[in-house]
């Protein structure tokens, strides 16, 4: 489908689409390991990114190695990257609408990554995950008193 055909959004971000699509894998990742909600906030840029997560606890050194770990598997799986177009009242159950504006248009993205995560988004990715490169993080901060974890990362 071509995305001229739909009136989405007007959006402001020019994204890096190899650091945008693993902003998505990170996502789906935190979700099935630790089970919260996707990232909070974040920050994603060509040179380093970050993103953060509110956790029950903080991760030890184990499970922020097995992060890296399993973003570079996910990214060698060459998943592929798809976008569908529908409108707001047909949306899948899966999806998630809490950040969606409310002023949003009433056609609506939704993009895949291979069978691993499902989300809207009107940002520009990369055709297949094998594109991101390899996902290093650059460090982690914890904050026990909101239960905030700060991923840095890049993509190489």
């Amino acid at each position: 489908m071509n995305e001229e055909e739909y009136l989405l959004n007007e959006h402001h971000k020019e994204e890096f689409p190899p650091a945008h699509t693993a902003e998505h894998l990170l996502n789906q990742l935190m979700v099935r390991m630790f089970g919260c909600e996707r990232s909070i906030n974040a920050h994603i840029e060509r040179k380093k990114s970050k993103m953060t997560f509110i956790l029950e606890q903080k991760p030890d050194r184990h499970a922020e190695k097995e992060i890296e770990k399993r973003m570079n598997e996910l990214i060698e799986e060459d998943l592929p990257v798809t976008y569908e177009f529908t409108d707001r009242d047909h949306l899948p159950s899966n999806i998630n609408v809490d950040r969606l504006p409310n002023d949003a248009s009433d056609t609506v993205r939704i993009v895949r990554i291979g069978d691993f995560d499902v989300c809207l988004c009107i940002g520009k990715h990369v055709r297949s995950t094998s594109q991101i490169g390899r996902f290093e993080v650059l460090g982690t901060q914890w904050d026990e008193m909101k239960h905030t974890y700060r991923i840095r990362f890049k993509v190489i």
